[in-house]
């Protein structure tokens, strides 16, 4: 396998991600430009339609990737930390850190095709737990919401009504450190969490079981 190096970015990479065809690779930095690259090649560019980036300075973007152009700007109190489009792209999930009296927060918005009907009122917004949580993503058929965070606990919840469904808080062989990502794999039957504890585990999303570990030597970022 060739390795592939790829230099856009002016200051250290902060997050990627693939696009569901795995043709795609999103990339953000600290230098605030999001790149797309060619997964095969490396070369910038792409066949996405739209990008939705999160940012400390507290303002999440939805972007035009064949244009380069922002559509719109969703503000908000805190900085946010992570975005994820549903299946079908029609809703996104945002999480916001904690800030000043604000806890941390999942934003849950709908996403208009016409942009000029784009709402800024979220759908659902479900408050804490207490500390920062690092991801959410989209369960399979978008009926969950997993989150994970400084707690250190995996939790699912309902999108709808925004309750609490399942958790690893009482879990034998959950994490003991913070959870930094989640990674779900192309069916959404199971997924991957990497933790400060160095270790990186499988779980199988309908049940919360553990599935396997994966032992490292340093702390797990993505």
């Amino acid at each position: 396998m060739r390795p592939i190096l790829m230099k856009g970015h002016e200051r250290p990479l902060t997050f990627l991600k693939y696009n569901r065809d795995g043709d795609l690779l999103f990339s953000c930095a600290k230098d605030h430009k999001p790149i797309v690259w060619y997964a095969d090649n490396g070369e910038r560019l792409g066949d996405s339609s739209r990008l939705i980036t999160a940012s400390a300075d507290q303002t999440v973007k939805l972007w035009d990737l064949k244009r380069g152009e922002e559509l719109h700007t969703f503000k908000f109190d805190s900085p946010a930390r992570s975005v994820d489009f549903s299946t079908g792209d029609k809703l996104a999930v945002i999480i916001t850190d904690p800030f000043m009296e604000k806890t941390s927060a999942i934003h849950v918005y709908r996403i208009a095709e016409d942009l000029d009907e784009q709402s800024d009122r979220p759908v659902l917004v479900i408050k804490g737990p207490n500390g920062r949580i690092n991801r959410a993503v989209w369960g399979p058929l978008n009926n969950t919401i997993i989150s994970c965070g400084e707690d250190a606990i995996i939790r699912v919840w309902d999108p709808v009504t925004g309750q609490e469904m399942m958790s690893t808080k009482d879990h034998k062989y959950g994490h003991t450190k913070a959870i930094t990502s989640i990674c779900l794999s192309a069916d959404k039957s199971h997924f991957l969490t990497g933790s400060l504890d160095k270790l990186a585990k499988l779980w199988d999303t309908r049940t919360l079981t553990l599935l396997k570990s994966y032992s490292t030597e340093q702390p797990v970022n993505a």
